[in-house]
């Protein structure tokens, strides 16, 4: 029961954090956004693929559901500070700025929640398929976002 409470505080604080690295990072590109209703649907988009992890493993999982959404949160809070470090290195002089960091930021963060995301499926012990589930969420998320927000 201990292990239960500490997952489910230790996800809480993940998503947390995410959402406030996140929302910080959406806020710093208001220039990219046509409104602020696009930030907040960008921000919603983003959430979004992640909230239905958690139903999905609130449903669908008995023993190990809080372990697989602390591990998941962490992922979302790792993607979450990649995508941050576009705040820190916009500032330092380098020969991408603008538009192409921003990309290279959003790429670079796919890539490690991708890795990260694979592993906290193995780790829980869960079928393959949960990964896929979320590269599915993650497909319809980024197409979502360039068709409808950018």
């Amino acid at each position: 029961m201990q292990n239960n409470k500490n997952n489910i505080i230790g996800a809480m604080i993940y998503f947390l954090l995410s959402a406030v690295l996140t929302g910080i990072f959406i806020g710093n590109k208001f220039w990219l956004y046509d409104s602020v209703s696009s930030m907040v649907l960008s921000g919603s988009i983003a959430g979004g693929k992640w909230l239905i992890q958690i139903i999905a493993a609130l449903i669908f999982l008995k023993e190990k559901k809080w372990e697989l959404i602390k591990r998941i949160g962490l992922v979302c809070f790792a993607g979450s500070c990649v995508l941050f470090l576009y705040n820190i290195l916009s500032y330092i002089l380098l020969p991408l700025s603008g538009f192409s960091l921003f990309v290279i930021s959003i790429m670079a963060s796919v890539m490690v929640m991708i890795s990260m995301y694979y592993k906290a499926v193995q780790k829980t012990g869960l079928p393959v398929k949960w990964f896929w589930g979320w590269m599915l969420c993650l497909a319809i998320a980024i197409f979502l976002q360039i068709q409808l927000v950018f």
